[in-house]
């Protein structure tokens, strides 16, 4: 079994626990002890494995039901990260939002960079969402230190060598251009890390700022920094009906 984080299938106390039957520690307890089954059948023995999603679970005859799914959108301000654990104690995205769930985040934005990022306890969607399969958009502002011009442009949208090879396309647009600084929107369907800044340093820019301004079709207006919202239901429809492409 993989220890990606993201996968539907879940170690079974930990879906007992998340339900609140008890604790953990507890919950294998429950499971040793023959009265917990799966789809009818008795679990009694660890490690054991489940999709509480589509698995019928109970536990002495009664029947579990998985925690509710929730989600929500942050506007992440600079120097917070997106990860659940840091033992360097700085501020994570988690913290941000107020809920009794244990949520993550869906992919990463690096503390230097600013702007949106999902949290969730749906660990399926998630999975899905930073699958390079279905390359859900992802819409950045960088401002950059110098002028922009187009054979830079060109080379950014047809895709630049990196370590781990060759970006996909881009789209590319100049939102201001100066001797001293540029503006300039990029958007990209994959998820390589800290690609706009790589690749924006292969073409000669270092990046003074940057901000993802869109996730698809989900965007930043009226969610100011630090901020965050639920997102509504037709919002989860549609990144639901995104992945099943």
């Amino acid at each position: 079994m993989g220890r990606n984080i993201y996968m539907a299938v879940q170690r079974l106390q930990k879906i007992l626990a998340s339900a609140g039957i008890d604790s953990r520690r507890k919950c294998e307890e429950l499971i040793l002890s023959g009265i917990v089954r799966v789809n009818k059948k008795v679990v009694d023995e660890l490690p054991a494995f489940a999709d509480p999603d589509k698995d019928v679970i109970t536990v002495d005859g009664r029947k579990i039901h998985a925690e509710q799914k929730v989600y929500f959108l942050l506007n992440k301000p600079r120097a917070v990260i997106c990860t659940n654990l840091d033992p360097a104690g700085r501020k994570k995205a988690i913290d941000l939002i107020n809920t009794e769930k244990r949520i993550f985040c869906v992919g990463r934005l690096d503390a230097d960079t600013t702007g949106l990022i999902i949290l969730t306890n749906d660990s399926e969607l998630a999975n899905k969402l930073t699958h390079p399969r279905y390359g859900l958009t992802k819409t950045y502002t960088a401002r950059i230190k110098g002028q922009i011009v187009g054979e830079q442009v060109e080379r950014l949208k047809r895709g630049i060598w990196l370590a781990e090879g060759k970006t996909g396309r881009a789209a590319v647009k100049i939102l201001k251009s100066s001797h001293k600084e540029s503006l300039v929107e990029i958007s990209i369907r994959q998820g390589l890390n800290r690609q706009i800044r790589r690749t924006l340093a292969r073409v000669g820019f270092s990046v003074k700022s940057l901000a993802r301004t869109q996730i698809g079709k989900l965007n930043s207006r009226g969610l100011g920094l630090g901020k965050f919202r639920a997102l509504t239901a037709a919002e989860v429809e549609y990144l639901k009906k995104t992945t099943k492409k």
